[in-house]
């Protein structure tokens, strides 16, 4: 089977392999239920990863996983514990002058690191980041890597501003065949494609700049460097982004040296239309690059003085849609994390990120690890480019098929497509009314809360003549999310068409259950517009509204009432409020198995 395609895996009915299974996530600080403030939720994440079979997404390769799930201690993973320890061990030894300081803290690392691996649950990664820790805490250093991580930086931006790079980055002699036949336009694309091809292949020189002994090499050398030979599935999808009229691209940045080619590719895609987002950690990790090393190195701060830093955490669908729609085309931020690639961990920023671009580019072998060689489908095509001796092996997995995603012009449309009814209402004498109401704000009960929208809303069209009546709730489509759908709504809420604006009442809702010849259930007893975190921001909006329509008339609870509702959980249809709500988790565990 080729490595790129969706494995299902079968629901797991043996309670101990279960237990196992539940024990993994927990040993590893990655269950969302445990740590519901460190771990995204099951909707962040999915804007991440495309669930399939109600599979739990886990951080590492399907190898690591099934060893882990094994129980049998493979060598495998026996290697790769070890190895973590001997990175940690070689940092001791190159940053610890006192030897007694060196012993006791050599020491604590091996008691620590046996007492984690016993159970044989952990992760490597997670392990790695752990014991990291404790050499940080312990040392108070807080980034035992700056100064080598500055000094690769600078040799790397010494070798690409040096004449004999540029010199060898603007040959010409047989770079393009012939030009016979060929359109203006064609011919630009063909020199993109070179200069891009030639800046990439600088991700194989790694070499250079963590050489202490660092010379500059010659001008043929160079242009040999620039020529590194291209394996993989990847470079076609590559090049098809560098030719797209705006591509937008997540690139993950790599280690020190490496970032400043990484940073120059980006600039280059930048320069010729593209919108590319680089990542980098938020906190020191080895020779990563984090957030600091961008505002404290000289050569990052001079590489990315035109780019534009998104320092928000968790930024809105909205703002962010705003940004990325200006007239910017170069982006910075963090993942939100200090370890290796962990989806399960990273920011709610980088998550929305993630599904807002056409392609994520993911850099070296851990990356490849985690978003290649297993078999979790993602919402974006992934990209990985791994340097392999003198040569870059680029592999491509396509997003998932059935994944449903709506642009912010396919949003846009929806919205216009509205209004334009809107107005046609309006130019026939229609008084125009939005009514906002509970959807997903009581958990599991969707289809009853647009059962109830919907007999009341016919409920007002048989009583009022000339009433056009937007109704949230049959404009929904399957794949949008609470994000997709405020995007769309406040457009329409903006757009000064609406006469009169009437938010649920309780009455609204005995009225309803009246008309359907039921008596009010308990979890709906009580409960009005301000229930809801949507009808919460809408409120909001509407008083904003008012300001500029002052004729506009608005029906419902008091406005001081809308107070208990602040915003969605990522991804969700209700407030994060009540995310880890005991009927919140119940709910979601009976919707999505196991896995939930």
């Amino acid at each position: 089977m080729a490595p790129c395609e969706a494995e299902p895996k079968p629901v797991n009915i043996d309670p101990d392999q279960d237990a196992w299974f539940t024990a993994f996530f927990l040993e590893n600080h990655i269950d969302p239920f445990a740590y519901p403030i460190e771990v995204g939720s099951r909707e962040q994440v999915e804007f991440m990863v495309y669930p399939e079979n109600n599979e739990r997404f886990y951080p590492c390769s399907d190898t690591m996983f099934n060893a882990i799930m094994s129980r049998k201690r493979p060598r495998f993973l026996t290697n790769r514990y070890r190895d973590v320890l001997d990175k940690i061990f070689a940092i001791i030894k190159a940053f610890i002058d006192s030897e007694y300081d060196r012993a006791f803290l050599s020491r604590l690392i091996k008691i620590k690191y046996d007492n984690e691996i016993q159970s044989r649950l952990l992760i490597p990664s997670r392990l790695e980041k752990r014991l990291y820790k404790i050499f940080l805490t312990r040392t108070q250093i807080e980034d035992p890597y700056k100064s080598q991580k500055k000094k690769e930086n600078d040799r790397a931006y010494t070798f690409m501003a040096s004449e004999s790079f540029k010199e060898a980055l603007n040959e010409v002699d047989g770079a393009i065949d012939t030009m016979k036949g060929f359109t203006l336009e064609q011919v630009k694309a063909q020199i993109n494609e070179i200069e891009f091809t030639r800046r990439l292949s600088l991700l194989t020189a790694s070499a250079l700049w963590q050489d202490d002994n660092f010379k500059m090499p010659s001008t043929s050398a160079i242009k040999t460097l620039l020529n590194a030979r291209i394996t993989g599935n990847g470079m076609k999808r590559l090049l098809e982004l560098v030719n797209a009229p705006k591509s937008k691209i997540l690139w993950l940045t790599g280690e020190s040296g490496e970032v400043v080619a990484d940073i120059a590719i980006a600039q280059f895609l930048a320069n010729i239309g593209h919108v590319v987002i680089l990542a980098v950690k938020e906190k020191p990790f080895f020779k990563k690059v984090c957030l600091n090393d961008t505002r404290t190195d000289p050569v990052l701060v001079k590489a990315l003085e035109q780019a534009h830093f998104i320092h928000d955490k968790a930024i809105s669908k909205n703002k962010l849609l705003q940004r990325l729609k200006q007239d910017e085309h170069l982006y910075v931020i963090s993942d939100g994390t200090q370890e290796a690639l962990n989806l399960l961990l990273v920011s709610t920023t980088f998550s929305r990120v993630f599904k807002e671009v056409d392609c994520v580019v993911t850099r070296g072998p851990k990356q490849r690890s985690r978003m290649i060689q297993t078999h979790f489908r993602f919402t974006r095509d992934v990209i990985n480019i791994c340097a392999k001796e003198n040569r870059l092996d680029i592999v491509f997995k396509p997003r998932h098929p059935d994944f449903i995603n709506f642009s912010h012009m396919d949003l846009e449309g929806k919205a216009n497509k509205i209004i334009s009814e809107m107005t046609q209402a309006k130019n026939e004498n229609m008084t125009v009314m939005f009514y906002s109401g509970i959807i997903g704000s009581i958990p599991g009960k969707i289809d009853v809360a647009k059962k109830i929208m919907n007999r009341f809303i016919e409920h007002l069209k048989n009583q009022s003549d000339n009433l056009f009546i937007i109704n949230p709730s049959s404009y929904y489509e399957p794949g949008m999310d609470a994000d997709d759908l405020m995007y769309m709504w406040e457009i329409v809420q903006r757009s000064g068409y609406i006469d009169i604006w009437r938010f649920q009442t309780s009455d609204d809702i005995s009225r309803s259950f009246a008309i359907m010849g039921q008596k009010v259930p308990p979890e709906w007893i009580g409960k009005d517009a301000t229930y809801s975190t949507g009808c919460t921001k809408e409120m909001r909006i509407a008083q904003e509204v008012q300001k500029e329509n002052p004729e506009m008339q608005l029906i419902g609870p008091a406005v001081d009432k809308f107070m208990r509702r602040d915003e969605y959980g990522v991804g969700s249809m209700y407030d994060r409020r009540l995310a880890w709500m005991p009927e919140r988790r119940k709910s979601d565990r009976r919707k999505s198995g196991r896995h939930a």
